[in-house]
């Protein structure tokens, strides 16, 4: 069980400033995933490879092959007031 002095604790090393209501809260979501970590070390995982992400995702990508550029006059097209053939952004300072 997480007391709500270690939730002060540890939200101070992660310097969030947490009201007592989310202390409260806090506290009763940290003591559920400790208790689901409990349960994960009680399963015999012996035979079990260890994984990144149970649902076996990948990445669909294409390839990445060079490709014709964009002309010019059609990339300022929707340029609002482009100067000599460039984009015109306001200066940051």
């Amino acid at each position: 069980m997480i007391s709500e002095e270690q939730v002060r604790h540890v939200a101070s090393l992660a310097r969030l400033g947490l009201t007592e209501e989310e202390v409260r809260e806090m506290g009763g979501q940290l003591d559920a995933i400790l208790d689901s970590i409990e349960k994960i070390r009680e399963l015999d995982l012996a035979d079990t490879p260890p994984t990144a992400n149970p649902l076996n995702l990948s990445n669909v990508l294409r390839p990445d092959e060079p490709r014709p550029e964009l002309p010019k006059e059609e990339a300022l097209a929707p340029a609002p007031d482009p100067v000599d053939d460039l984009f015109a952004v306001p200066r940051i300072d």
